[in-house]
């Protein structure tokens, strides 16, 4: 009865008959979803883009090249996941070992911090395999289809038998070479000759075929597909490089000073006369950027550090007969304090980059030590929990131990036992165990004492374990400690 008594209110704006008459005043859905621009980045020349090739060489002759160098009758580098020992040329490495792996660990991360607070985002512009697999790629599409104005007019064409054949011999190479950088990941965990045979013969593991065709998948895919979308949208590395640069990191950097106002002119025309800066506006320096960007803008966190548009700044100012500099490798204080060349580097080498430094030498130095100090063999002693101590014939008292012996050096070593800690304690098992080349054994060990030698509980003992050739030579000695319990 109340709500028919009172009925809900209608609120409703008064809007002018003239305005609501105005077409412009329709209410209209505006998507924020931008597709992403296919990039087609310009061929360059250049130091910067010779250092970056050089790079390229270098990283791939060495992850292509390394699983195929021998060392004596194995593979020189090999991770055998399957029998826990990683073989690094003459270093056989178990999973005791980690301490080294976390020292590569620290020593690749103040890598990146010295580099990144020297000159910013080397890793990425010269190194980093997705920079490098998308300049192997993108290098392939111009053999191919042309530089960036016929890959560009061949996608804007009509499917037509030119742009079939262009694209499918494309691909085919793509594909090729996604497989073999697949096959030779994979061979640094199974030997790649093997690996080879298995291949060929369709005889390949389960795990193995994965392994081959994800790494092809992921190389295909973010190399000829994804390249500037990995670096801007799932690279960490782009979000918080800003954290370790400051004002006097080296950076890809346009002199706004000297280039604006920007604008075209004739080559013999006079800019100061015309009132423009260096800049001619040509617009290269964004067509070879490999992410898409203008470095006229500022730095961008998309900015990879290539230094392609400074190369192609410096051709340009070469044919109109400027300076070279325009775009250039420069720092903040730099482009501030108007410095020369010298005394930039002179400010680049400041407080915490020489700490960075001193820190990676530290824990370089500590690692080849290590190394070089580093037992031929490691023992883990291990007390069998099934009995902590028991009495035996004659009336000794008897503790079981297990003994994990390994081998790692690449030929078959003798170890001969021995236990002290305690007056009349000796070993009541074999005393010499020989084990093959880079080859783990657990060993059972009792160890005997008289009833009366020791009071009651626990008791340090230690292990001694001799290591020799096949010759009877001694190589090395370990000492291990444990306990040895009496009974009450």
């Amino acid at each position: 009865m109340d709500s028919q008594e009172n009925p809900p209110r209608k609120i409703v704006p008064i809007v002018p008959a003239a305005d609501a008459a105005k077409p412009e005043d329709e209410v209209q859905m505006v998507s924020l979803y931008a597709a992403t621009q296919k990039i087609y980045p310009r061929s360059v020349q250049g130091i910067f883009a010779k250092w970056r090739w050089a790079m390229v060489f270098l990283t791939q002759l060495v992850f292509y090249g390394l699983p195929w160098l021998e060392w004596g009758q194995r593979q020189a580098v090999l991770f055998d996941l399957g029998a826990r020992r990683f073989y690094i040329f003459g270093l056989v490495l178990y999973p005791q070992d980690f301490i080294y792996l976390t020292a590569i660990l620290v020593i690749s991360a103040f890598s990146l911090f010295l580099f990144t607070a020297v000159a910013g985002r080397l890793w990425c512009g010269y190194a980093c395999p997705q920079t490098v697999y998308s300049e192997i790629f993108l290098w392939i599409e111009r053999k191919v289809e042309g530089d960036r104005s016929a890959r560009m007019k061949l996608d804007a064409a009509q499917m037509s038998l030119e742009k079939l054949v262009k694209k499918t011999y494309k691909h085919i190479i793509w594909l090729g070479l996604s497989i073999w950088t697949g096959f030779t990941f994979v061979g640094y965990f199974t030997p790649i000759k093997e690996l080879g045979m298995e291949f060929f013969l369709g005889n390949m593991g389960s795990w193995e075929i994965f392994w081959v065709f994800f790494y092809s998948f992921a190389t295909y895919g973010n190399a000829g597909f994804m390249r500037e979308q990995v670096c801007k949208y799932m690279c960490p590395y782009a979000r918080f490089q800003s954290a370790m640069f400051d004002k006097d990191t080296l950076i890809v950097t346009y002199d706004a000073e000297r280039g604006e106002p920007r604008g075209a002119r004739s080559k013999k025309a006079d800019p100061a006369a015309l009132g423009l800066g260096a800049c001619v506006d040509c617009t290269l320096c964004v067509q070879v950027c490999p992410t898409g960007i203008d470095i006229r803008q500022g730095l961008q966190y998309e900015c990879i550090g290539c230094g392609a548009c400074a190369d192609v700044c410096d051709t340009v100012m070469d044919k109109v007969g400027y300076p070279r500099g325009l775009v250039k490798y420069s720092t903040e204080h730099a482009m501030k304090n108007k410095w020369t060349k010298e005394q930039t580097l002179r400010h680049v080498f400041r407080p915490r980059v020489i700490l960075y430094m001193g820190i990676l030498v530290l824990v370089v130095v500590a690692l080849l030590v290590s190394l070089g100090l580093r037992k031929p063999f490691k023992v883990d002693v291990v007390r069998d929990r099934a009995s902590l101590a028991r009495i035996v014939a004659g009336g000794k008292i008897e503790n079981v131990y297990r003994l994990q012996i390994m081998n790692a050096a690449e030929k078959p070593m003798n170890y001969h036992l021995s236990v002290a800690g305690l007056r009349g304690l000796e070993l009541a098992t074999e005393r010499d165990v020989l084990i093959k080349s880079t080859e783990s054994r657990w060993v059972s060990v009792r160890v005997q004492l008289p009833y009366d030698a020791a009071e009651p509980g626990s008791h340090p003992i230690e292990f001694d374990i001799q290591a020799s050739d096949e010759q009877g030579q001694s190589v090395s000695q370990l000492k291990e400690k444990s306990v040895f319990l009496v009974p009450r």
